[in-house]
């Protein structure tokens, strides 16, 4: 629910309003304006029916959140969430591209893909050191050896790293090294592990289900919301469809929508949803030109002999121009793009 008080500078009875609904067991949040003072407030209404809200002074009303998701909502939190990391920020004016190969494969590989993504302007590199893949027979990642190099890639460039974790050992392990942490699509609704990657505390990437609907997306940002982590970052990377030419169906519908109804910056995947080099970049185009915050792309030094999605792989050639091709249309919707 929402608690509108009638005067901003009253912090006597916005304390007062605050304790109550913490000794309640709500979470609350607090939005101070010119003229009044809005506390956002998620928990048991039961409680409160001894006590109603309306009738402590300073309290003009108390508006309900009606969507299922209380702490996602704009309701809750009318501005929007900006995710920091190191001295990114995510959710801001600036188009935050995260750039680099599918799965860490070795050493040199993974330097040579970081060397590529900064040099044409990527903030952020990313990289598999757990690769759940659809066959048990297919690549499966360098797991802590991987992060290792991650790390070391890091330690060179300057840049902060993004991986996937899959389940807690993985967590355990990448804890250590990695700067975001990624949720996969076919761990979206893993609710367990939601939580135990919200309680590390550090800011995560929660790609969208590949069937899942836009509300079942932000409900799984609310586990980790509940969890006391606010820095969640929703990733559309395209959902399952009747359509077969495309690996996904990229749904940049999704972008206004998630801003509509959510505080979240939300990134894109182009290199997932349409699973083809070829079609990236207009993708990447259309996504920023759609709204979203950042972009996830991937990107190998010899995508003909990646051991993982090489035929939706970028080289340095390609993403260069997919970079320089982004500055516009960046500046086109009032964002930057720093190359």
């Amino acid at each position: 629910m929402i608690v509108v008080l009638n005067n901003s500078e009253d912090e006597r009875n916005l304390q007062r309003v605050i304790k109550l609904l913490n000794d309640k067991g709500f979470v609350t949040e607090i939005v101070r304006g010119t003229e009044k003072t809005i506390v956002g407030a998620v928990g048991d209404k039961s409680r409160l029916i001894d006590i109603p809200i309306e009738s402590l002074e300073g309290v003009e009303k108390v508006i309900p959140i009606l969507a299922p998701y209380k702490l996602a909502s704009r309701e809750f939190k009318p501005h929007d969430t900006v995710v920091q990391v190191g001295d990114l920020y995510i959710g801001s004016t600036e188009i935050i591209v995260m750039a680099g190969p599918c799965a860490v494969e070795n050493r040199e590989q993974l330097l040579e893909s970081a060397r590529i993504v900064k040099k044409s302007g990527a903030k952020i590199l990313r990289g598999g050191a757990f690769k759940p893949r659809s066959s048990p027979y297919s690549f499966q990642g360098l797991e802590k050896k991987g992060l290792e190099y991650l790390a070391l890639a890091r330690e060179i460039t300057g840049m902060p790293i993004i991986t996937e974790v899959i389940d807690a050992r993985s967590l355990e392990m990448a804890l250590d090294y990695a700067d975001i942490m990624q949720i996969g699509a076919r761990n979206m609704q893993n609710y367990s592990l939601l939580q135990q990657v919200a309680q590390a505390g550090k800011p995560i990437v929660l790609k969208r289900g590949i069937s899942a609907s836009i509300e079942e997306w932000i409900l799984a940002a609310e586990y980790i919301l509940k969890e006391g982590n606010p820095n969640v970052i929703l990733c559309e990377r395209g959902i399952r469809t009747f359509e077969t030419y495309t690996r996904n169906t990229l749904d940049l519908s999704a972008i206004p929508a998630i801003k509509q109804l959510t505080h979240l910056p939300i990134i894109v995947d182009p290199s997932h949803s349409t699973g083809k080099w070829r079609w990236v970049q207009p993708m990447a185009l259309g996504a920023v030109a759609s709204g979203a915050d950042g972009l996830l792309i991937e990107v190998h030094p010899n995508p003909a002999e990646a051991l993982c999605d090489g035929p939706q792989s970028l080289n340095a050639e390609t993403f260069d121009k997919l970079m320089q091709s982004l500055a516009p249309v960046s500046r086109a919707v009032n964002r930057e793009l720093i190359i």
